[in-house]
Order: structure tokens, then sequence, then C-alpha cells
């Protein structure tokens, strides 16, 4: 198969691309650090592609995305994170989290949806904290609510153009990112867990893929009670 990964230098989309490049598929691995792709080129010569794009930036996607050729899956990973104090909100740090995380995701799609087989996969990489407000995740948290809405209307504009679209939502995962975070990140796994659980869950055309299962059930059925009970369960257990 060919295979598009965005953020694939560090992380969960690293790992994702040496899982799929392991089972011998065609990887396009996406990033802007260019010594992590090549590093990946190195060890797979044959089958890793390399291409060095910032998301945010639509005239690099235009670019770099031109000739990729058709595709069996894409999956939009590339993100960040950043935390904010609402008491000092700092629209500078939740417009640079947006562009990145929701906009970035946007440049990609303008240019790969046209590229994507019939029968193909189209995955997005969202988060657990979709599923309800959680302390200082205003920016990150808004960014993957917003991707969560999005897979769920492309999974329905997109059904004629038989093209299967599904939501990642993740708990906390060991990566360079979540090994900033200065609180507790309970039921924690690690980026072999993750990859594992989304190559699965694409390869069963699951909509929406979440993990580790205990974890994001207790955030599901807090978030579906009333928002009283949910702010005071937030308060007492999740606050940091």
């Amino acid at each position: 198969m060919n295979i598009l990964i965005t953020g694939a230098t560090s992380g969960i989309g690293k790992q994702l691309a040496i899982d799929y490049l392991e089972g011998g598929h065609t990887v396009f691995c996406c990033g802007r650090n260019t010594a992590a792709l090549q590093e990946l080129t190195q060890q797979y010569p044959a089958t890793a592609v390399s291409l060095s794009f910032d998301v945010s930036n639509l005239a690099q996607c235009a670019t770099a995305l031109k000739n990729v050729p058709a595709l069996d899956i894409v999956i939009l990973n590339a993100g960040t994170c950043e935390y904010v104090n609402a008491e000092k909100f700092d629209a500078e740090l939740f417009a640079r989290v947006m562009r990145i995380n929701l906009d970035g995701t946007a440049n990609c799609l303008q240019f790969l949806i046209p590229k994507i087989q019939s029968e193909g996969t189209l995955a997005l990489m969202g988060s657990s904290s979709s599923y309800l407000p959680l302390p200082r995740a205003e920016a990150y948290g808004a960014s993957k609510a917003a991707i969560e809405y999005l897979a769920a209307t492309l999974r329905i504009s997109l059904a004629n153009a038989n093209v299967k679209v599904s939501y990642i939502a993740p708990g906390f995962v060991e990566t360079p990112l979540t090994d900033l975070n200065d609180f507790p990140m309970p039921m924690r796994v690690d980026v072999h867990y993750a990859s594992r659980e989304i190559r699965r869950g694409l390869a069963a055309n699951k909509r929406q893929i979440h993990f580790p299962r205990r974890f994001t059930w207790i955030l599901k059925v807090i978030g579906m009670l009333p928002l009283r009970i949910q702010q005071y369960l937030i308060a007492k257990t999740l606050a940091y």
C-alpha cells in the first residue's frame, strides 16, 4: 500500500511510519525535522519517501504534496500541544495551536483528499480530550474537538467517493510532547501500543479509534453526564 503520514519524525507518527515500513508498505514520511526524515529513508531506502514541509504553511503543503501518487491510507497526525492559563489568556498561544492542529490538517486535506483511492482511508489524529472539557486545555482541546467534528462531517461527505474516515482519540501516550507535561498522566501507554491500536483500528475500518479503552471510556461516560456533575468530577479528579 501507499501510505502518507504527517508528523512522522517523532512520537506516534514516527512509530506508525516504522511499523508500516516494516510491513513492506511504501510510506511517505512528512515532517519538519529533516535529520529524522533522512534517518528513515536511510533505514528503509526502498520504501520510505521523505517530504519535508510545515503543515501550517499552505504554499509548502502545495509544493511538497504535488507529486504524491494515489494513496491507500492518509494519516494526518502532525500537531502540537500548549496549555493555557485562563486568567492570563494568551491569544497568540491559542492561535498557534489552532494554526498547527486545525489549519495544518485543513491545508493537507486540500491536496490529499483528491489523491485517496476508492476504498482508501483518511485518518485524523484527535485526542480523548475532545470528549469533555479539561483544565488548561482550552486551545488543545478546542482544536481536537474541531477535528472530531471535521472527521464526522468528512465521513458523510466522502461516502460517495468510497473514502473511509477514522477519528483517532488517544489518551496519554509517551512522546516527546507529553514528556513536557507537569501533571500526572493516568494509564499512559507507549508509542508501540498506540501504533498497534491505530493500525488495527484502521484495518478494521473503525470510525473512531480510542485507547487505552479503560481510560477513554471513563472520559466518555463522564462526558455523557450533566454538565454540573462533569464539572464536579473534573475539579475533584483532573484538576492540575
